[in-house]
C-alpha cells in the first residue's frame, strides 16, 4: 500500500465528514423518535420540538468545515498540487481528530439531552427555552472540538 502525505490528509478529511455525519444522523435519529412520539399526541408543539431535535445534526457541519479547512490549508484543494511529506500528512490527519471523534460523541450526547429535553417540553410546553438552553450545553463541547481542530490545522 502506497502511503504519502497527502494520502493520510485525505483520510483525515474523510473520517473527519464521515463520523461526525454518523454521530449527527444518529443524534438526529434518536431526537426524532422522541419528537414523534410527542407529536402525535401535541402536533401544536412542533416549532418548539423541532429545534430540539435538529440540535445534533450540527456535528456534521462542523466535521464537513473541518474536511474542506484541512484541504485547503494542506494545499490539496487551491493549493499548488506539491506532494506532502508523512510527517506533514500525519499532522495534518491528528488535526482532524478533535472535530471527527467530538462530533461523533457530541452529536449521541446531545441527542439524549434533546429527547429529554422533547419529552420536558411536551410536559411544559413552557419550558422549551429551557430545553434548547440545557441542549445547548453539549453544543459548546462540539464547538471546542472544532475550535481546536481549527486552530492545529492552521498554525501546522
Amino acid at each position: 500500500m502506497f502511503l504519502s502525505g497527502t494520502i493520510l490528509v485525505f483520510i483525515g478529511a474523510f473520517l473527519a465528514t464521515l463520523l461526525a455525519g454518523i454521530g449527527s444522523a444518529y443524534g438526529v435519529h434518536i431526537a426524532g423518535k422522541a419528537a414523534a412520539g410527542v407529536l402525535s399526541e401535541q402536533p401544536e408543539l412542533f416549532g418548539k420540538i423541532v429545534i430540539l431535535q435538529a440540535l445534533p445534526g450540527t456535528q456534521g457541519i462542523y466535521g464537513f468545515i473541518t474536511s474542506v479547512l484541512v484541504l485547503v490549508f494542506s494545499g490539496i484543494l487551491g493549493g499548488g498540487g506539491e506532494e506532502l511529506t508523512i510527517s506533514q500528512g500525519w499532522w495534518y490527519f491528528v488535526a482532524c481528530m478533535p472535530a471527527t471523534i467530538g462530533g461523533f460523541v457530541s452529536a449521541v450526547y446531545q441527542a439524549k439531552v434533546a429527547s429529554a429535553a422533547i419529552y420536558m417540553t411536551a410536559k411544559q410546553p413552557e419550558s422549551s427555552a429551557r430545553g434548547i438552553t440545557l441542549t445547548a450545553m453539549v453544543e459548546t463541547y462540539a464547538i471546542l472540538a472544532l475550535l481546536t481542530s481549527i486552530l492545529l490545522i492552521i498554525s501546522i
